[in-house]
């Protein structure tokens, strides 16, 4: 399936794309393709297929005719619904030129993402991996969002265990073959702390410095883990 994935602006849309509905659409029709169902549709009320989170936006980013610029970073945070199961991932990407704390902003964050994984195998506690998340945020400047974390996921789209991003959580388990999760950390540029817009679900950094976030779901198998 991935084989079938193209850049955005190799599909039949202007150049740079200058809207996230457009990129809702391109979303929404690519899992329509390939018989799945874009899994945020109308979860609790959430009114698109996917999550556009842009610039000082932390997550749930809801698609509109905002203009994309160059300067901009924005996270696409895609989840589908394919025989039986949901499959959660998401990245943030560049757009135009970014200056290089923005860059730096998204490289730690995927680093984040990175060392976590690395840690997932059998015998594991879960509330482990924020530690070494926050560890390597912080030795570049940057804060861990503590308001969200990763979530267990198959038949359902969120469900135990609980995956915090942050040192010194309480989250119970340890790690079994056959466990399924996310992790995905939200990295802020200046503070951790975040707030809510009147829609419900666009949740932006307190200071409006940019955030970043990087999200993969993962097994956990007999000898370690592997990216689904």
């Amino acid at each position: 399936m991935r084989e079938r994935w193209q850049p955005i602006d190799r599909l039949n849309w202007p150049t740079p794309v200058p809207y996230t509905l457009h990129i809702d659409r391109i979303v929404h029709e690519a899992c329509i393709e390939r018989n799945a169902y874009p899994s945020p549709l109308n979860y609790y009320k959430f009114p698109k297929s996917v999550c556009t989170s842009i610039n000082e936006v932390v997550c749930h980013g809801i698609p509109d005719q905002r203009k994309l610029k160059s300067g901009d970073i924005i996270n696409l945070d895609v989840t589908l619904y394919h025989n039986g199961y949901h499959g959660d991932l998401n990245a943030t990407y560049t757009i135009g030129e970014v200056d290089e704390r923005g860059k730096e902003l998204i490289a730690t964050t995927r680093e984040c993402l990175e060392k976590a994984i690395a840690m997932v195998k059998p015998g594991t506690r879960y509330r482990d991996l924020g530690a070494v998340i926050e560890k390597h945020a912080k030795s570049k400047g940057f804060s861990v969002v503590r308001t969200y974390c990763g979530h267990g996921i198959h038949s359902l789209f969120h469900c135990a265990p609980t995956i915090p991003h942050y040192a010194k959580n309480k989250t119970p388990g340890i790690m079994k073959e056959g466990h399924c999760f996310t992790i995905e950390p939200m990295i802020n540029e200046g503070v951790s702390g975040d707030q809510t817009w009147p829609d419900d679900w666009t949740a932006v950094t307190r200071d409006g410095k940019r955030s970043a976030q990087f999200e993969h779901t993962i097994v956990v198998t007999k000898g370690g883990c592997e990216i689904l």
